[in-house]
């Protein structure tokens, strides 16, 4: 299944400027999700993260696989509409290559299991086929 971004709004909470996947290009309902995060130039965050060598901060990687781990599991619980999905965790972080303005982030996020109202995940953000972090992550649901 392919997602646009007006489709990832139904499913996410998230707006600008922390609404950070463009395209679902990938989705097994409740198993797993790939998405793409094109980086611009234009991103808030590079006005200070770093103005003269401008990186994408290695938190909102994170957060972009989070919320792409919150695109898979949106089937798996009763009131999706409702729900919020909050980031409840995050271990086993590594970065291994800087993201920087032009690149295109391709973010996959694997189910690893789900026990009462919290996900279990796996996350990978790629930049032209290298590995640019992984992480495990736990996102929990929560009514608004």
């Amino acid at each position: 299944m392919i997602m646009d971004i007006l489709e990832i709004k139904k499913r996410l909470k998230h707006r600008y400027p922390f609404l950070l996947i463009d395209r679902v290009i990938e989705l097994e309902e409740g198993v797993s999700c790939t998405a793409i995060k094109n980086v611009t130039v234009n991103e808030p965050f590079f006005n200070g993260h770093f103005p003269e060598s401008p990186i994408m901060p290695g938190v909102l990687i994170c957060e972009a696989l989070a919320q792409t781990g919150g695109i898979a599991g949106y089937s798996l619980h009763k009131d999706a509409s409702k729900d919020i999905i909050f980031f409840a965790g995050l271990d086993k972080v590594k970065f291994k290559k800087p993201v920087v303005p032009g690149d295109q982030l391709v973010l996959k996020a694997t189910f690893i299991k789900k026990k009462m109202n919290v996900w279990f995940l796996k996350g990978e953000a790629y930049v032209d086929d290298k590995l640019a972090c992984s992480a495990e992550f736990k996102l929990a649901s929560a009514s608004a």
